[in-house]
């Protein structure tokens, strides 16, 4: 890692938040690209903790849309895709979880839309409805879905543990921004105070070998990334009908990672 550029955060509620970190200094991979930020990783964990939590409930608690510092997950596009999957067998829905899901809005559109049950765990949110799993309730999954985690990660244990939970013949769903070089630019959109790890497309490369996965599909509608432990023969053939019944590029497919954007996504 080399030193690639540094923010500081100096606007409300960024400012208030950051008072005790300040600068905060990121880091760029010479090999892959990834950057990753150092302050954040040297960080004592109950600061970054508390930046997290003051971020993501300020997010919780908003009067209206217009007033979010950043995107929310495609949350409906994101549902259809997974019931128009489970629908021509692609992905296995016996038993489908929602890594790191917060408050359950995922599982809560496939629910009430599309009749799919999805079990949600998040390690600092846990409410009464049933369908939340604990940490010690955990297995393997055959569909792992990860919204908009991967890009707040400070150490790499944090990404096994999702994938950990993968099973042998299952899939990782996963939504987060990835393309081919990150840009040299503090002042980029995406440079938010609790976004520590930006990933390439061959960073997510060398990820999906070491995890091994074999293929992959890309949804541009849904923006998430669909990770197989077992290719199949038949993917290419029921994606291509899939976009012909459509009458538009709706899935896309690979062997490996499907590095759909050449361009910052």
């Amino acid at each position: 890692m080399e030193y690639f550029f540094s923010k500081e955060y100096k606007n409300e509620p960024y400012k208030t938040w950051m008072k005790e970190i300040g600068v905060v200094d990121y880091w760029k991979c010479k090999n892959c690209g990834f950057v990753s930020s150092k302050t954040y990783q040297e960080l004592p964990f109950k600061k970054w903790e508390k930046l997290n939590s003051d971020f993501h409930h300020f997010g919780e608690n908003l009067k209206s849309n217009n007033d979010r510092l950043g995107n929310q997950p495609p949350y409906l596009q994101q549902a259809t895709m997974l019931n128009i999957l489970q629908n021509k067998k692609i992905i296995n829905p016996a038993k489908m979880l929602d890594y790191a899901g917060g408050y359950g809005t995922l599982s809560k559109i496939l629910e009430k839309y599309y009749g799919l049950g999805l079990l949600v765990y998040d390690p600092y949110i846990q409410t009464n409805e049933t369908n939340y799993v604990l940490k010690e309730q955990l297995e393997k999954y055959k569909v792992v879905i990860n919204s908009a985690m991967f890009e707040h990660v400070i150490s790499r244990q944090d990404l096994d543990n999702v994938n950990d939970l993968v099973d042998m013949d299952g899939c990782l769903v996963l939504h987060t921004r990835i393309c081919e070089e990150i840009p040299k630019d503090p002042d980029w959109f995406y440079v938010l105070p609790v976004h520590c790890a930006f990933h390439t497309n061959m960073s997510m490369e060398i990820l999906m070998r070491q995890w091994k996965y074999e293929s992959s599909i890309y949804c541009p509608v849904a923006r998430c990334w669909v990770l197989f432990k077992k290719d199949r023969k038949d993917f290419h053939e029921i994606i291509k009908k899939i976009n012909l019944e459509f009458e538009q590029d709706y899935l896309f497919y690979k062997k490996g990672f499907l590095d759909y954007w050449k361009t910052v996504g």
